[in-house]
């Protein structure tokens, strides 16, 4: 198989989790590597809630990826010894489709018809792009921040389909205090006069909102001992040549403000709502109706939980409550908690 970017198109209709269906989606997705005889070597990558398909640079598409020191010959996902495959998030704006797509059914925008969004869609999408891609079993699933949930959605609802999973800062459902975040996110989306109830111009987007939401983002992704390393109470240096006193005097307010007109003009607004509200809306105690229940669900050989000390959306109790229910139907279950303040899985580039 050739390695790089490509689509798949579903033919026929593409029935969603909860409600909805949407007809002959578009999967976009990337591979390295190649597919042995036997094909048990492949490991699939569901990334967090921004990035696209492209993780790692390929001969199609030199530029770095966003887990382009993880991916790779003699690396940690070793492409020579594996054939690996990243699936753009159905309802994500990088290819497949989303509610920034064309709806085949009208020829406009899907906007906010577009179905409700769970991270069952996101692993229902992707496990179509293995079977395109003649998969019947995966070595490897590996899911990062929301594509920890993702990847956990794969594995429960296809057990026989993947014999390994590596979660790194996931869940098996988002806490309170995640769920309040990113209300707030949407909520300051949804509250730019430009967003106008989901029908803004793609050329006019409501920047303000996405700017905002991401800059609360970037917060929680890095800690407070983070920022202090980094930090401290350094001043900007743009501030001297700004005319408003309110903004940007430290450092730290600069670096977001930064992230927050980078983001802006890289993600669909729609997209980012439905995406959010998609990480809310996942419980692995809906397969089965307990969490009890839905680790039975699993067929694993083995299972490599990390988490991070300082991570306060995808906190260790998290962390350690799956890998107890994990060790509960699977052996070979370890647990890595890391003493890190610069490692958060959570802020991927979206380039």
């Amino acid at each position: 198989m050739t390695s790089g970017p490509r689509t798949y198109t579903l033919a026929g209709r593409f029935d969603m989790y909860r409600a909805g269906h949407l007809d002959s989606p578009v999967f976009a997705y990337e591979t390295w590597g190649e597919l042995n005889d036997a094909q048990d070597n492949a490991v699939l990558i569901f990334s967090g809630l921004s990035p696209s398909a492209h993780a790692a640079s390929s001969a199609d598409d030199p530029t770095p990826g966003w887990w382009e020191e993880m991916i790779g010959s003699g690396l940690p996902v070793d492409t020579n010894r594996f054939f690996v495959i990243s699936v753009n998030s159905l309802g994500s704006c990088f290819g497949s489709t989303g509610p920034a797509s064309i709806d085949p059914n009208t020829g406009k925008r899907y906007r906010l018809s577009f179905p409700v969004l769970t991270l069952e869609d996101v692993a229902e999408a992707a496990h179509r792009v293995v079977g395109h891609l003649g998969i019947e079993c995966l070595h490897t699933v590996v899911g990062c921040s929301m594509g920890g949930m993702s990847g956990l959605a794969y594995c429960v609802r296809h057990p026989e389909s993947v014999r390994r999973f590596v979660t790194i800062s996931g869940a098996t459902r988002a806490l309170p205090y995640a769920i309040a975040v990113r209300s707030l996110q949407r909520e300051m989306i949804r509250s730019d006069s430009k967003w106008n109830n989901g029908n803004y111009d793609p050329a006019d987007p409501p920047i303000t909102g996405q700017r905002l939401a991401r800059k609360l983002g970037m917060m929680t992704y890095r800690s407070a001992e983070e920022w202090a390393q980094r930090f401290g109470r350094e001043r900007s240096t743009d501030h001297a040549s700004d005319d408003d006193q309110f903004v940007a005097e430290f450092s730290i307010e600069s670096y977001l403000e930064n992230h927050g007109i980078k983001f802006s003009g890289a993600f669909d607004a729609n997209c980012y709502l439905y995406l959010s509200r998609a990480s809310d809306l996942f419980d692995l105690a809906e397969h089965g109706g307990s969490l009890e229940a839905g680790f039975k669900r699993l067929q694993l050989d083995r299972v490599l939980v990390i988490g991070v000390r300082t991570d306060v959306l995808f906190p260790l109790v998290q962390q350690r409550e799956l890998a107890e229910g994990m060790a509960s139907v699977c052996d070979d279950t370890q647990l890595v908690e890391l003493d890190c303040a610069l490692f958060f899985p959570h802020h991927f580039p979206t380039a």
